[in-house]
């Protein structure tokens, strides 16, 4: 569960103060795909940081399942983002010189859990990559680099998956085929933030958090949230995709 009171968060930017969060108040329960939307630098990706706990706010609280951010070490920080988050960005920051397997087996290192032997290989089949994992990442398209991210974020089988405009490199087919894998991944019961300036994207989701200059301006839940399997489907018998996914 997360749940955000009243967070504000500012960086200095040329001796300039920037307001990127605004008494922010959010709750996520377990299970949920929330989408959150809004323009470039209303404050969507400073949200997803702080809930991923790559930012500590200025102000107001955090609580994580049953634990006050605000209280945890930076040790323990690492240890619950290497564990309990998994994150997806919209460049895949994948090592150029490595492997699929050996990119998505990187959270093993610092990770506690005991027998860690086969879950990259786990991972990456549980993406339909099983057989890219000996592959570099030039070698493969910018789905599939984008599917190996996926599965370096889940190796760790986190709780809850964050995204930051994890289609935004991406062609229409490729980007509907990463958003199926998260509602997919959100049957199986995990929490799934997808950041994201497009409507059509957010209404994959089941809810939507419209943020505009740092606040919450909107919080619905979907009506009918698309399945995106569905729209690959009926694309692949129309053959214009362009009307699937229009919001």
């Amino acid at each position: 569960m997360i749940k955000l009171e009243q967070v504000n968060k500012s960086y200095r930017k040329d001796s300039v103060e920037v307001r990127a969060l605004h008494d922010v108040s959010l709750k996520i329960d377990a299970g949920e795909f929330v989408a959150v939307i809004g323009p470039s630098g209303s404050g969507k990706s400073t949200l997803m940081n702080v809930i991923g706990l790559l930012d500590r706010p200025d102000s107001g609280s955090y609580h994580l399942d049953d634990g006050e951010v605000a209280s945890f070490t930076s040790d323990e920080l690492a240890q619950i983002r290497n564990e309990k988050i998994g994150f997806v960005f919209q460049t895949f920051h994948l090592l150029p010189k490595t492997t699929a397997l050996e990119n998505v087996e990187l959270p093993l290192i610092y990770s506690s859990r005991g027998d860690i032997s086969g879950l990259g290989a786990q991972a990456l089949e549980r993406v339909g990559l099983k057989d890219r994992a000996q592959h570099l990442p030039s070698e493969l398209s910018g789905g599939q680099q984008q599917r190996v991210a996926i599965a370096r974020a889940l190796v760790n089988d986190p709780e809850m998956i964050l995204a930051d405009e994890p289609t935004g490199n991406l062609d229409t087919r490729s980007g509907l085929e990463i958003l199926a894998i998260f509602q997919e991944l959100n049957r199986a019961g995990k929490i799934v933030v997808l950041v994201t300036h497009d409507a059509a994207v957010a209404e994959m989701a089941h809810r939507i958090v419209e943020i505009v200059d740092g606040r919450i301006v909107r919080d619905k839940p979907v009506e009918e949230s698309k399945d995106a399997r569905e729209v690959i489907a009926n694309w692949a018998g129309s053959g214009d995709i362009s009307k699937e996914v229009a919001p």
